[in-house]
């Protein structure tokens, strides 16, 4: 590599650019890569008589893994791969002398989605054959090229997607900086656009010093809650703090289970809610850690199924599912060991998982190894090729002890609506 200090200004140009073409030929090579994998892993549990339907269940993790990436992102990088070793050879090319991004290939591949093989390939060769159209095209102009082709090649194959997509709608919550979320809905195009609409006309006609953006936000929760911004319905959930941040002897960050962390301050003010309203209600639940470490100490149960209070528990120690790079909510609490193979339902060996992780480490080849670090609660997760992966548990909020709320209150706060494990 070069010295970045000697090189002049056309030297880091080119160098920036020649890096971004390594970054699509890399990009290529993975792709190549995983498609074999797939190959091999499915071939080789073929000769073992496993089912069709369950072959090559845990590659897309396995990618994801390698990648540093999600499970959800290993599946798309993984079904990004096949079409274009399978069916996209110049699209694929394209990646390869990096005329074409990751992602612009990925745009390609989207919208082309819903055609056969023959006219998928069409549509490869008509954008990507000649290379030299590509130049210039930045993402929106690379998928609306890739949809007109698609709408010309097969009307109806188009027309079918977008009225089964109707089917996907749905409504997510994720945090946002600052104490703030960030509230999704995918809708059909004529519902998203009325509700965007209905809201603007608000905003259109109120003058009270609030800006436009302020008002429709405002007014979406009326709408929905049928109760003024200000006052919106109780909500439900786990606040993890230290006895310092609830007193106010300390400023370190408090816990929302399923949210993240939040301010002290805003903590506090989520408890005096509760404690000064009378449709409210809090209880406490004193927790203790490891001296040196801080992590959480254990529970045991001598049942299969984690029992409420230490289910309770794995979910606040272990925050997000537990496998690597994976940063979806809890949905099972699940043994590491297996329990029919005399794993103990303990807190050392539960684990918060996903529903997709907790499913794709009963395949075969993959086992999960959990220990005790200083005080530390660890997991090791290893896949079919021996690959061996990490995580430990994050530490909780402020100096011990730790104290967990569950709180019912009216919030005049920009949280989620939570529940409480």
């Amino acid at each position: 590599m070069f010295d970045i200090v000697e090189l002049e200004d056309p030297a880091l140009i080119e160098q920036i650019a020649a890096l971004e073409r390594l970054k699509s030929t890399a990009a290529a090579a993975q792709a190549r890569a995983a498609v074999t994998l797939d190959e091999l892993r499915r071939a080789r549990e073929a000769a073992t008589g496993m089912a069709a339907r369950d072959r090559g269940r845990g590659v897309a993790s396995e990618v994801a893994l390698a990648r540093r990436d999600s499970p959800n992102r290993g599946a798309q990088h993984l079904g990004l791969a096949k079409a274009l070793v399978y069916e996209m050879p110049h699209t694929l090319a394209a990646l390869e002398r990096g005329v074409l991004s990751e992602w612009r290939a990925t745009l390609i591949v989207r919208e082309s989605a819903c055609l056969d093989v023959e006219d998928r390939r069409t549509l490869d060769a008509e954008m990507c054959a000649d290379m030299s159209k590509l130049d210039g095209m930045g993402d929106k102009r690379v998928a609306a090229a890739a949809k007109a082709i698609a709408y010309r090649l097969d009307p109806r194959a188009v027309v079918d997607r977008a009225a089964k997509a109707a089917d996907d709608r749905t409504v997510t919550v994720r945090p946002a900086p600052d104490t703030m979320t960030y509230l999704t809905a995918l809708l059909p195009v004529a519902q998203g656009v009325g509700v965007y609409a209905a809201l603007k006309r608000a905003a259109d006609t109120t003058f009270d010093g609030r800006s436009r953006g302020q008002v429709m936000a405002d007014m979406l929760v009326e709408r929905v809650t049928g109760r003024p911004a200000d006052q919106p319905e109780p909500v439900a959930v786990n606040l993890v703090l230290s006895d310092e941040t609830l007193l106010g002897g300390d400023n370190s960050v408090a816990m929302v289970d399923g949210y993240g962390p939040i301010p002290a301050a805003v903590a506090r003010g989520l408890v005096n809610a509760a404690v000064n309203d009378e449709r409210s209600k809090a209880t406490l639940r004193r927790l203790y850690r490891h001296p040196r470490s801080g992590a959480l100490v254990a529970m045991e149960s001598r049942s299969r199924c984690f029992p409420k209070g230490l289910a309770t528990f794995i979910g606040l120690r272990d925050q997000t599912c537990r496998t690597p790079f994976c940063d979806a909510p809890i949905r099972h609490r699940d043994h590491a060991q297996p329990h029919n193979l005399g794993g103990p339902t303990s807190a050392r060996n539960g684990l918060g998982a996903c529903e997709h992780c907790n499913y794709v480490k009963e395949s075969p080849g993959w086992g999960v190894v959990t220990g005790d670090e200083n005080g530390k609660h660890t997991a090791q997760f290893v896949t079919p090729t021996g690959a061996r992966y990490r995580s430990t548990a994050p530490p909780p909020p402020g100096p011990p002890p730790i104290i967990v709320i569950d709180v019912k209150a009216r919030i005049g706060l920009e949280l989620p609506e939570l529940h409480a494990a």
